[in-house]
């Protein structure tokens, strides 16, 4: 038994841990500066969650003329043109991320994203002025996706960084909860007037004011340094998040690393190929052309599956299902619901993503999703024919509380992770800005179909068209998702160079080649596609050897 489990993800992904320096994990100023940066997640699901429940406030809908949150009809423009805007900043920040770093685009987009918030808060009632808000707002909330996600694989040891990773996730769904709350206390304790909605709006201005003010004692991105050629920056802040000397192998090791992708990269394609270089070597690269097909895929497949949809439309889903009620009732249905997610995320961060691997995690949680939605579907059909079986509304219940928990575990942040790992250094901010733009593009267009998906499938169709795409999502996962935990960024090149049904098996041999020696050391065999450790008398030495 022992042996099968030192065999199995959980096993090597122990092994891996208590092979590491411990000053990776207990390291202050990588915690801290990742969790500066997954505060980016904050704007996009303050956002969503108050956008979905805030038409249930009597002062917006008496300002904004809105009759019924209930109906998708009425809140779909108000709850999806926040996305056009996201997809738009998200294909512009490439051209600041490279040039002022990653920390300072998060400043910039912070403010962005506050300029946005401070229109709705003074829109007066005025609903042109509140979509100008929200565009502006989104043009904010875009371009942070892509730079959080992006810095936090970046600063990351190898051994974690799919739990610093969902840090970012963890921000999403906490950010979401807490705006649910703020709806539901305005409601029970502001008088209906448009102070409710303003409170919403303005509390997170604060938040935002209090990241930016904490950026300021953040460690930038080493690899984006070495990027523009500030090496003795890039190496001071590679120290500070590892905690160990420049001397310790673990070190070395992974600056030669970052340095030798960079000088392949440099020499292919120039130090200064600029943009038509970029798009050449993301589009005409079939390495990176795979890459761009992974991240558009597993974003669209986020959302096709209904997720976003469900927590996007959650009020009126309630009242299809039969447990819509008073508006209080609806709204702490809504925070329970996030809330929910919040605890869903965390349990996946810390026993899923790193320790399960990236793939069985993606087939827990579709898989969840998958019996979820059949069962909304099928409940919602009996409904509208007939009675229900006495409990199944309580299934449904249930079965919406167990698809969030599907989501978290699948297909909310391994995306984003995804999104950020998977690219080569030169082009990772160019190719997280092109997945951002197509994620909420189609983000977009799937909250504003919602509602005609809906009604054109008499409702529980709509469930059961999601979970149909849930099949095709297992399926994909199967054969063209690699697994990328417990490899470096610079290593996944080697997985995408070879034929896209072969991703799995190629990462697979790449894990397989690959022992770390007590201090984590990596000594690469690239000739005979494995990894070693390199050792004298028992003790591993302390250089890093490539044969080419």
């Amino acid at each position: 038994m022992a042996s099968l489990f030192e065999k199995s993800t959980l096993g090597k992904y122990v092994q891996t841990i208590k092979a590491s320096p411990r000053e990776l994990f207990f390291n202050s100023k990588l915690l801290f500066s990742t969790a500066v940066y997954a505060m980016t997640a904050m704007a996009i699901t303050w956002d969503q969650g108050s956008s979905s429940v805030i038409p249930s406030l009597p002062g917006f809908a008496k300002a904004y003329g809105i009759t019924s949150a209930a109906n998708p009809a009425q809140v779909t423009n108000f709850i999806s043109i926040v996305y056009l805007g996201a997809g738009v900043g998200s294909f512009f920040s490439y051209f600041l991320n490279d040039r002022i770093g990653r920390v300072w685009s998060l400043r910039v987009y912070f403010v962005v994203w506050m300029v946005g918030q401070l229109i709705a808060t003074f829109s007066s009632g005025k609903m042109p002025a509140l979509y100008v808000a929200r565009i502006v707002s989104g043009l904010g909330i875009g371009p942070l996706t892509v730079t959080g996600p992006m810095s936090i694989v970046e600063i990351a040891p190898t051994e974690f960084r799919g739990l610093l990773s969902f840090w970012f996730g963890i921000v999403l769904l906490l950010s979401l909860m807490v705006a649910n709350l703020t709806v539901y206390a305005t409601f029970v304790h502001v008088s209906p007037s448009p102070l409710q909605y303003q409170i919403v709006w303005f509390v997170p201005i604060i938040v935002s004011l209090l990241v930016i003010i904490a950026s300021f004692w953040a460690v930038e991105s080493p690899r984006w340094l070495m990027l523009v050629g500030r090496e003795d920056e890039a190496i001071e802040n590679l120290v500070q998040l590892r905690g160990l000397p420049l001397e310790h192998e673990r070190v070395s090791s992974e600056l030669a690393e970052i340095k030798k992708q960079i000088q392949e990269e440099h020499m292919k394609f120039g130090e200064k190929g600029g943009f038509k270089a970029i798009l050449r070597e993301t589009f005409l690269d079939k390495a990176n052309l795979r890459r761009v097909f992974q991240t558009a895929i597993a974003y669209a497949l986020a959302q096709i599956t209904g997720a976003n949809s469900v927590t996007s439309y959650l009020v009126p889903i309630l009242s299809l299902m039969g447990m819509g009620g008073e508006q209080a009732r609806n709204l702490l249905l809504a925070a329970m619901y996030s809330m929910a997610k919040v605890f869903y995320t965390i349990i996946a961060s810390f026993f899923f993503v790193d320790a399960l691997g990236r793939r069985n995690s993606l087939f827990i949680g579709i898989t969840f999703q998958l019996v979820s939605d059949v069962y909304i579907g099928v409940y919602l059909k009996y409904r509208q024919t007939g009675s229900v079986a006495p409990g199944s509304s309580e299934g449904a219940i249930a079965a919406i509380f167990l698809h969030g928990f599907g989501f978290a575990v699948g297909l909310l942040s391994l995306p984003y992770i995804f999104g950020a790992e998977l690219w080569p250094n030169g082009i990772r901010s160019f190719g997280s800005a092109l997945s951002q733009t197509f994620h909420w593009l189609f983000f977009f267009a799937i909250l504003r179909a919602t509602p005609s998906i809906l009604s054109s499938m008499n409702n529980w169709g709509a469930f059961i068209f999601f979970a149909g795409w849930c099949l095709i999502a297992l399926v994909y996962v199967f054969f063209s998702v690699p697994e990328t935990a417990g490899l470096s960024v610079e290593q996944l090149d080697a997985v995408f160079r070879g034929p896209w049904y072969k991703a799995y098996i190629s990462s697979k041999r790449q894990q397989q080649g690959e022992l770390m020696t007590l201090d984590g050391l990596h000594v690469v065999d690239q000739e005979a596609g494995r990894q070693s450790p390199e050792t004298d008398g028992g003790k591993s030495k302390g250089d890093v050897i490539t044969n080419h």
